[in-house]
């Protein structure tokens, strides 16, 4: 299924006590690889907003295998895993050269934009799958 990598640069004042990447971090440039990978396919945030439509994160399992520091170019790799009627599967992994030094499985939702929760909509399985 869909398949996106962006590049990151680690940032000095992103670092942890220890100059590693914070935690907080890769989940961040997670999103921001999801999001791409979206947007790509012409579903991004703010034209699913204008829809009626929000993705919201649902639930997250994140392996932490080897720090970033400063300075490091990054790869983040998204690729939707499953589509269900109600919410979609996500893996992705972060790797500064082949070797991945973190990984992620995020389930989202889609919801209206009052928050209730809404079928995933055929355009966006489409562009999705």
């Amino acid at each position: 299924m869909l398949y996106r990598r962006s590049m990151v640069d680690v940032r000095f004042y992103e670092l942890d006590p220890y100059n590693h990447l914070n935690h907080s971090v890769y989940l961040a440039y997670c999103e921001t690889g999801r999001i791409e990978a979206m947007e790509r396919r012409g579903i991004g945030m703010e034209a699913l907003d204008k829809l009626g439509y929000r993705v919201i994160g649902v639930d997250l399992v994140a392996k932490f295998i080897a720090p970033a520091v400063a300075g490091d170019r990054l790869e983040v790799v998204a690729e939707v895993l499953r589509l269900r009627r109600a919410d979609h599967d996500w893996r992705q992994h972060i790797e500064p050269d082949v070797r991945v030094i973190f990984t992620a499985e995020i389930r989202a939702g889609m919801t209206d934009r009052d928050g209730r929760p809404v079928r995933v909509p055929d355009f966006v399985r489409e562009a999705l799958g």
